[in-house]
C-alpha cells in the first residue's frame, strides 16, 4: 500500500512537469509559433519560470529538497535552446547570461551557508570530531538531489583540501596518521610531476596540429593535477580514529569506511601479500602499488566506499597505519569491553 501511495505520488510529482514540458514542446514545433512574439515571451517564460515554478508546489511538503527546481529550470533552458528558433530565443539567451548565473551562485551560497551552520552546532557541542568531508556530505544530501550529491562534494572537497585548508592538524590519542611511511605521497606527488611534463610536452607537438586540441589537453591535465593534490592533501586532514564504539578507516577523500567495533572478529598486524577477491579488499584505490600492515576481518559484510559513491562489500580489510602497535592495542582493548 505505501509502495503503491509512494510510487503514484512520484508520478505525478515527476509526471505533471514532463508534460507541460512536452505540451510547450509541442507549441513550439507549430506553425502557432511563427511571427507571435507574444507566444515567444509566454514559451519561454513557462519553460523557466512556470514548470518550475508548479514542480516547486508539488513537492513543497514532501522531502525532496527543494534545490531540485534548479535542475528542472535547467531542463527548460535545454529544451527552448534546441527546439526554440535562434532568432526567437533573445529572453532565453538574457535568462542564460544573467540570471541563471545568480540562481547557481545563490545555490551555492545555500550549501555553504548550511555547511558553516553545522560547523558552529559542532563548535558549541564537540561530542565526536568535526570532518569537513563528512559534514558537507550530510549537508549537500539534505539540500541537493542524492544523484548529484557526490560529484558536487567531491569536487568542493578536492578544492577545500588542495587549496584551502592548510593548517598542521594535531592528532588525538584515538586518531591514527596512514601516509608517513607507507610511500603513498611520494607517489602521488611524482605523478603530479609527471603529469606536469607530459603537459608541456605534448601541449607543443598538439599545437603543432591544433591550438584548440592543445589547450583541450592541457586544461585536463591541470585538473587531474589539482585532483591529484586534493586527494594528496586530504590523507594529512583525514586520519583513521576511534569514535563512539566505532572505527573510521579514511584514506583522504578517496576512499572509506565506518565498522561497528562489535563486528571485528580479529585484527592482525601482517605485510603479507593477501588475495584480493569479494571478501578481502585494500582500503588504498592504488590496490597492490601500496603496502599493508594491518588486517582486519570482520563477523559480517561491511561496505567500502571509494571514489565517487563507488560502494564495495568486504570481510576483511587491509590497510596501512604509521602507529600499527598503538592502533593495534586500542582495538583490541575496545574489542574487551564489547559483551
Amino acid at each position: 500500500m505505501n509502495r503503491t501511495l509512494f510510487l503514484s505520488r512520484n508520478l505525478i510529482t515527476f509526471g505533471v512537469p514532463i508534460s507541460l514540458f512536452g505540451i510547450l514542446i509541442l507549441l513550439i514545433k507549430s506553425s502557432l509559433l511563427q511571427g507571435n512574439e507574444i507566444l515567444v515571451v509566454g514559451i519561454t517564460a513557462d519553460l523557466l519560470l512556470t514548470v518550475p515554478l508548479v514542480y516547486f508546489l508539488l513537492i513543497r511538503k514532501t522531502e525532496i529538497p527543494k534545490t531540485t527546481v534548479i535542475p528542472i529550470m535547467i531542463i527548460g533552458l535545454l529544451i527552448g535552446s534546441y527546439f526554440l528558433p535562434n532568432e526567437s530565443q533573445y529572453y532565453l539567451n538574457f535568462f542564460k547570461n544573467w540570471i541563471l548565473p545568480i540562481v547557481e551562485i545563490s545555490a551555492l551560497s545555500f550549501v555553504i551557508y548550511n555547511v558553516r551552520k553545522v560547523i558552529k552546532q559542532y563548535k558549541s557541542n564537540k561530542t565526536e570530531a568535526f570532518d569537513f568531508f563528512t559534514t558537507l556530505k550530510n549537508t549537500c544530501y539534505e539540500i541537493l538531489p542524492k544523484r548529484v550529491v557526490i560529484p558536487i562534494v567531491m569536487e568542493i572537497a578536492v578544492f577545500y583540501y588542495g587549496f584551502i585548508y592548510w593548517k598542521k592538524r594535531k592528532l588525538k590519542v584515538n586518531e591514527f596518521s596512514y601516509h608517513k611511511d607507507s610511500g603513498t605521497i611520494a607517489l602521488l606527488i611524482s605523478i603530479i610531476f609527471i603529469v606536469a611534463i607530459e603537459t608541456f610536452v605534448l601541449h607543443i607537438l598538439l599545437s603543432k596540429w591544433s591550438d584548440i586540441a592543445a589547450w583541450i589537453l592541457t586544461f585536463l591535465s591541470i585538473y587531474s593535477g589539482i585532483q591529484i593534490l586534493g586527494f594528496l592533501r586530504s590523507m594529512f586532514k583525514r586520519p583513521i580514529s576511534i569514535e563512539n564504539d566505532r572505527l573510521y578507516i579514511r584514506y583522504g577523500i578517496m576512499t572509506e569506511t565506518a565498522i561497528d567495533i562489535k563486528d571485528i572478529d580479529s585484527i592482525e598486524i601482517s605485510s603479507k601479500d593477501i588475495e584480493l577477491n569479494k571478501e578481502t579488499k585494500k582500503l588504498s584505490f592504488l590496490g597492490e602499488l601500496e603496502s599493508h600492515n594491518i588486517i582486519i576481518h570482520l563477523k559480517k559484510e561491511n561496505e567500502l566506499v571509494g571514489l565517487y559513491g563507488i560502494r564495495r562489500k568486504y570481510k576483511n580489510l587491509a590497510f596501512y597505519v604509521d602507529d600499527k602497535i598503538e592502533f593495534t592495542n586500542q582495538i583490541n582493548k575496545a574489542l574487551q569491553y564489547e559483551p
